[in-house]
């Protein structure tokens, strides 16, 4: 099971981050929007586009709004290096950041309820406490979200790894937002000094995964930003605002900077980021707007 776990991350380190935080319930959006926007000033423009990172065989093809802003796009950015997955040395570095080194394990930091619900979560899937005592929570929840995911039918071949390969294929650059390193380093961080909130908090989102799971695909395809926040980000900011702030706030924040010094690049760049990095007041898209950029939400054909 670890070296499952390990091997899906290789592919896409944070294919689990949409479901250990807590899925989304929409309604149908009006406007036949989708999750991409376009971002101009001075007659230079960047597409952004909001992704599901795991995706079903049946999901495909995607929008054509995607295909679209691939199309006139110069150079793509994704949050990570796609790419790197594939060093041999990341599986080492993963296993010394993930997991306890200092003598403590999930038995000694959890309280004793979220411990009962681990081991009762833990005994309908077959897994001993015992093979996961040693990860840190983020790694934990990551793990057992991807196993969940596979047994939806699930798979690392999301919209990023689809359009990281066809611009190898193209022959078109890329380029990423944030380190390999630093996405290790958050994860690492995940639920440190709330372990057992966060346990407890991923507990309860696995019940409801196959439900939230297709409302969730349902809402990224139609665009509807409004329900995204309400149903997924207002929730996560109100019971986890310690993951809302380092997750989301924290890195959209350090995104923007790379994003506007696009705009003084020849040519035009496609951003692709989990979709919840869009959404809300502190969104990528909505902060770009608040600096005097002109925001237009592409519509499906």
């Amino acid at each position: 099971m670890i070296t499952s776990f390990l091997q899906s991350v290789r592919q896409r380190f944070m294919v689990s981050c949409l479901a250990l935080l807590g899925l989304l319930s929409v309604s149908v959006s009006a406007l036949a929007q989708t999750s991409v926007w376009k971002v101009s000033r001075d007659g230079s423009d960047v597409y952004i586009g909001g992704t599901i990172h795991l995706l079903r065989q049946q999901d495909f093809p995607l929008p054509a709004a995607f295909l679209e802003a691939y199309d006139k796009a110069d150079r793509l950015f994704f949050e990570t290096d796609i790419g790197g997955m594939s060093d041999m040395g990341l599986q080492q570095r993963m296993m010394m950041q993930l997991t306890y080194q200092d003598g403590r394990n999930l038995t000694t930091v959890l309280n004793a309820e979220s411990l009962a619900a681990l081991n009762e979560y833990l005994a309908g899937t077959g897994l001993p406490l015992a093979m996961v005592q040693g990860f840190k929570p983020g790694m934990l929840v990551s793990m057992l979200s991807v196993l969940e995911f596979q047994k939806l039918g699930f798979s690392p071949q999301g919209v990023d790894a689809f359009f990281y390969n066809r611009a190898m294929g193209d022959g078109k650059p890329r380029g990423e937002l944030e380190s390999i390193d630093e996405q290790i380093a958050m994860l690492a961080a995940m639920g440190e000094g709330y372990e057992s909130e966060f346990v407890l908090y991923s507990n309860r989102d696995f019940k409801e995964l196959p439900t939230q799971m297709d409302n969730m695909l349902k809402a990224w395809r139609e665009g509807d930003a409004p329900a995204l926040y309400a149903q997924f980000v207002a929730p996560m900011l109100e019971q986890a605002p310690d993951l809302y702030d380092s997750l989301l706030i924290q890195r959209n924040n350090r995104w923007i900077p790379q994003i506007e010094a696009m705009f003084a690049q020849d040519g035009t760049e496609f951003v692709l980021v989990g979709a919840a990095h869009l959404a809300g007041e502190h969104g990528v898209v909505q902060q770009l707007e608040a600096r005097g950029y002109s925001v237009v939400q592409l519509g499906q054909e």
